[in-house]
């Protein structure tokens, strides 16, 4: 079975960072491990605390993985630091990981800082680099780029700044944009792939940019190609947004395993 480490903070919530990387992991065919950053005190509305781990820590958690595991591709989420970002980037380099998602984590959905603003400078220098992926959301992608991005023309440009920087492609993710579509523009190999789906009406979407880029991890883990990877990772999260699930009191989170779900009402009728 391949084996998928994702690297990002905990969510007492469930909906989001480890949690959500290892539900989406699993549901794609993946084994899922982790080493954890940060822990976070949130729910579906909010992020009251979050209190970043020791640095010897989250280095002893990378050489429990990498001493016994086969690890096929590697996910990174919330990096919180600049001291996180320049550890994370130093350890994947040394072992020379293959597969390396970045989900470039700067604001929660409640606009809780998950990244410090001296790291992003830090986040493009060390970490982007080494990225076969950067998946960031249309402010992640507005952060990195350093320009406004209303249009689709405005994502491939920024598509393009972001690729600068080093990693091999960039998925802009279109989930922001106006419209009545969900867009997303992946910049691969000097060219650009559109993944288009109908917009799902539903404030339940706590947790989708993680999903989404621990299931393109997997599927890239799996031996598909980039754009293979990502087309069947959109297939995933858009099912899984359009059976995300209403708990809690604010954003639910989406329903990783809404596969499941399916086959239990249909055995049940």
């Amino acid at each position: 079975m391949i084996q998928v480490l994702t690297i990002a903070g905990s969510d007492s919530g469930g909906g989001a960072g480890v949690q959500a990387d290892i539900k989406s992991i699993h549901a794609n065919g993946g084994f899922a491990m982790s080493v954890l950053t940060s822990v976070t005190a949130q729910n579906s509305l909010e992020i009251t605390r979050a209190y970043e781990l020791p640095i010897d820590l989250i280095e002893a958690q990378f050489d429990a993985v990498f001493t016994d595991f086969e690890v096929s591709a590697v996910k990174t989420g919330m990096l919180s630091s600049s001291t996180v970002v320049q550890t994370v980037a130093r350890k994947l380099g040394e072992i020379e990981a293959k597969n390396i998602v970045v989900d470039p984590v700067i604001f929660s959905k409640s606009k809780y800082s998950l990244l410090e603003t001296e790291a992003i400078d830090i986040l493009k220098a060390t970490l982007i680099p080494l990225a076969t992926l950067i998946t960031p959301n249309l402010h992640e992608a507005e952060s990195l780029a350093e320009c406004k991005i209303e249009t689709l023309d405005d994502a491939k440009r920024a598509a393009k700044v972001i690729h600068n920087y080093g990693c091999k492609a960039v998925l802009v993710k279109g989930g922001h944009l106006p419209g009545n579509r969900s867009i997303d523009v992946l910049y691969n190999e000097g060219e650009f792939t559109l993944f288009d789906e109908a917009r799902i009406e539903t404030k339940n979407t706590h947790g989708t940019g993680c999903t989404y880029s621990a299931a393109i991890a997997t599927r890239l883990a799996q031996g598909l190609n980039m754009v293979e990877a990502v087309e069947t990772a959109k297939e995933y999260i858009t099912n899984a947004i359009r059976d995300a699930l209403d708990i809690g009191h604010g954003h639910g989170p989406t329903n990783h395993f809404y596969f499941l779900d399916r086959d239990w009402r249909s055995a049940k009728s």
